[in-house]
């Protein structure tokens, strides 16, 4: 049995000229070819001016009128920054007096230490959880939870208590610590934890009360960053929960106690496109004014290039 149902006659479809119509792709903004022994610059001015090839440009550019402006620039990062080799891009950022403030997740100081202590980190956690194995190295629990524990007599916050350990205890790679850097070069790095998700937090010696004040303290450290990015710029680089909270409640934060924070450049990079930082990163913080943009890449391809970006754009000056 076949249907009764007539094709629909296209006969008096109503078109228009070509011409009439906005196109939102033109050929001026299509990419150029390269030439065999061109700058870095002359790499990024052949992206593209289309979606992500525009977004990069705007970011770079973003940071770089932030450093001439004297505004503030904040990267807030999980550890797989750390563990895909960016430190020394990260440590140069913040001695160039580009990058204001670091802010990471408790993973961050167990990396940044295991560097700074042996020069290599990241555990096979497949194969060393089978056996409870995982995250059970002697040094990284003891060390760490030492330093926050005397940085708890101080009443220092957990980033800058860590740091100043490192370099206290003249640790062999500390030149490749974030933390250190943070330390001896008086740019707050802050640390803000959620207890049970460290490997520190199963070790006999950790003081979770001192952790979590300091932490605590870090956070309204953090806050008093996020106070000065009028005019600034926010990354929020690889950290898929945790730093995208509190962001959102230091935003909300500084608001309430008075502050203008309307016009900032605010900026999320992962891998993945994920709905917490692009919502409270990118999305909720500029609702009011500002631009939000989401890179997704690899960090240790996207962070480079940014730097080198923001480096060469300053060098134009």
């Amino acid at each position: 049995m076949t249907h009764t149902f007539d094709p629909v006659n296209l006969s008096k479809v109503k078109t228009y000229p070509l011409s009439k119509r906005k196109s939102k792709v033109q050929a001026d903004h299509f990419a150029t070819s390269w030439k065999k022994g061109s700058r870095f610059k002359d790499f990024l001015d052949s992206l593209p001016d289309i979606l992500a090839g525009s977004d990069i440009r705007a970011v770079i550019s973003a940071i770089a009128a932030a450093f001439r402006s004297q505004k503030t620039v904040i990267l807030a990062m999980g550890a797989h920054v750390i563990k895909v080799g960016l430190n020394p891009v990260i440590i140069d950022l913040m001695e160039r007096g580009i990058v204001k403030a670091v802010a990471m997740n408790g993973a961050g100081i167990i990396h940044d230490f295991e560097i700074a202590m042996t020069g290599q980190t990241s555990e096979d956690v497949e194969e060393a959880v089978k056996d409870g194995s995982f995250g059970m190295a002697r040094e990284t629990g003891a060390f760490l939870s030492k330093a926050i524990k005397k940085g708890g007599r101080k009443s220092l916050g957990l980033g800058e208590a860590v740091g100043q350990s490192f370099i206290e205890n003249d640790l062999p790679f500390t030149d490749k610590s974030i933390l250190a850097t943070g330390a001896r070069l008086n740019i707050p790095v802050t640390v803000h934890i959620a207890i049970g998700t460290d490997i520190i937090h199963n070790h006999p010696d950790f003081d979770a009360k001192e952790a979590g004040g300091a932490s605590h303290k870090d956070y309204r450290i953090f806050a008093s960053m996020v106070a000065l990015l009028e005019g600034g710029v926010y990354l929020n680089v690889g950290s898929a929960v945790v730093l995208p909270e509190v962001f959102l409640k230091a935003v909300t934060l500084v608001r309430n106690l008075g502050t203008h924070l309307e016009n900032f450049t605010a900026v999320n990079m992962d891998f993945i496109r994920q709905y917490r930082p692009v919502t409270n990163v990118i999305g909720r913080p500029t609702l009011g004014g500002g631009k939000g943009f989401n890179l997704v890449g690899h960090h240790e391809i996207m962070v480079p290039l940014i730097a080198a970006g923001v480096i060469e754009e300053l060098n134009e000056m």
